[in-house]
């Protein structure tokens, strides 16, 4: 009989606490060799398994988990070891749901953001910055939802100096390019060696397929920290700006569901092309905070949540 690990399961709702115990949770467990384990239906929001311990490929497990009215949420490989339990942390959003921008009012931005505060407001007048920031907010949530996603991954992005966030100085406001799947700053032009040199360290991988993906630009990197939800820095190097004194160069950023190539261009960007659509910012915030969950590293805690539609 092969030895005993633990998985504790925590789930979550789309305001990044435990969801109500009240819901009844639809929880499937296979072993890596796809061998269903367990799926039973249980009151949470934190349960306890016991699995087998095999010492063996089996032990990546594939944890799912439904509750009614919300979306399933699932992840892989969790890992699980005899000598400790495993936590896995897990998110469901409402199937009908919307942004919370109450965290992320122009003045809270100001207070508590002033990163963000500074990218927005660079380059125009304070009142015309809050202006079309309110504008922004109220016509495109799932775009505003996308450049908080990008920048809170930015925020915790290590380069060999400094964090990636330091380094975007002024937003291009543009809001046929300001899209649910990326959007453009300029950025201290010292910050295409400092990612190059990231790349060189195997934090990052050059992206090919520049004139498909992202025309214009001139070399593009994928972070590899997670297994979804990686931030990607695409550089525009022959569209320069000056800003507050610091030679800038245009970015490009946006984050993948899938960290492999292959699965991102057959997943991700062919079924796009197909219907049009682009990368959800509720999925990239889900994945992204599991994903981060999982890995043990500071909170993906943009300034918004995601709760039930009204």
């Amino acid at each position: 009989m092969p030895d005993k690990a633990q998985i504790l399961l925590n789930v979550f709702d789309g305001t990044r606490r435990l969801l109500d115990s009240s819901l009844d949770l639809w929880i499937t467990i296979r072993d890596g060799t796809q061998k269903e384990l367990l799926k039973p239906v249980m009151k949470g929001p934190t349960i306890t398994f016991s699995v087998p311990f095999n010492n063996s490929l089996a032990d990546r497990y594939y944890v799912v988990a439904y509750a009614k009215d919300y979306v399933q949420a699932a992840f892989y490989p969790v890992i699980v070891s005899k000598n400790q339990t495993t936590v896995l942390d897990l998110m469901l959003l409402p199937k009908d749901s919307a942004f919370d921008f109450s965290e992320a009012s122009w003045t809270k931005l100001k207070a508590n953001h002033s990163a963000l505060f500074k990218i927005l407001s660079s380059g125009t007048s304070a009142a015309e910055a809050k202006s079309r920031y309110e504008e922004f907010k109220e016509k495109k949530p799932g775009s505003l939802a996308a450049f908080f996603n990008v920048t809170t991954a930015a925020r915790d992005v290590n380069l060999p100096v400094g964090k990636a966030l330091d380094y975007l100085k002024e937003i291009i406001w543009d809001e046929k390019r300001m899209g649910e799947d990326r959007f453009f700053v300029f950025a201290d032009a010292a910050m295409v060696d400092q990612v190059k040199q990231a790349a060189a360290q195997g934090k990052f991988e050059a992206q090919p397929g520049l004139e498909i993906n992202h025309p214009g630009a001139t070399c593009s990197f994928k972070q590899l920290q997670f297994g979804e939800a990686n931030i990607q820095f695409s550089f525009h190097e022959g569209v320069t700006k000056e800003v507050d004194g610091v030679a800038c160069v245009k970015l490009e950023l946006d984050m993948d569901y899938y960290k492999s190539l292959l699965a991102h261009i057959i997943l991700e960007v062919l079924p796009h092309k197909v219907s049009k659509g682009k990368t959800d910012p509720r999925k990239i915030y889900l994945l992204r905070w599991i994903a981060g969950r999982y890995a043990d590293v500071p909170e993906f805690d943009p300034p918004y949540f995601i709760g039930a539609l009204a």
